[in-house]
């Protein structure tokens, strides 16, 4: 399960991503080191860590 700040920074990445007009591919918790990684775009990757820090790709 992701953390609270985990949740709320993926929906609002989701939603700035979606208000560009780009389509969102993939939204995945790797259950290794806890992290959602998001597909979108032709080529956009994006990692939010436990702490809701966004690592862009």
């Amino acid at each position: 399960m992701p953390t609270e700040k985990q949740a709320v920074k993926c929906f609002l990445m989701c939603q700035q991503i979606t208000q560009m007009y780009l389509p969102v591919f993939l939204v995945r918790l790797d259950e290794r080191t806890n992290d959602i990684f998001i597909l979108a775009g032709e080529d956009i990757q994006i990692l939010i860590d436990n702490e809701g820090d966004v690592t862009i790709l």
